[in-house]
């Protein structure tokens, strides 16, 4: 079985840019990684990953949309960022250029979930 990096040692990490000429993770190497990442899961054929977010408002909604963007241009690393109803965010990443998940997509994650769970608490 593949290991996987903690939530907190990803945070400690920072995303590295990426022009394509990196292999992307295999499915195999994406599930054992989300298996320390919490809410998170595989789509578009394991090449990219997801979370969904219900808050209690569209105050709220944008609030966390907006520290997401925040943090994916610190890291120079930008996800897909989705509002539907008024309150429900979803968040797909993947990179880009590879066309498939790299480390810097879980590295995102972890710090996406860590803006989370300081909004929801």
């Amino acid at each position: 079985m593949e290991q996987c990096s903690t939530a907190e040692e990803l945070r400690a990490k920072a995303c590295l840019p990426c022009e394509g000429g990196v292999p992307k993770l295999t499915q195999a190497q994406a599930e054992a990684q989300l298996a320390c990442l919490s809410g998170w899961s595989l789509t578009h054929d394991a090449t990219r990953i997801r979370r969904d977010w219900t808050f209690k408002n569209f105050r709220e909604a944008i609030r966390f949309l907006n520290n997401v963007g925040a943090i994916a241009e610190r890291e120079q690393h930008h996800p897909d960022l989705h509002l539907e109803g008024y309150r429900r965010a979803w968040v797909e990443i993947h990179t880009h250029a590879i066309g498939g998940l790299s480390e810097s997509d879980f590295i995102l994650a972890a710090k996406i979930d860590q803006i989370s769970q300081n909004l929801t608490g």
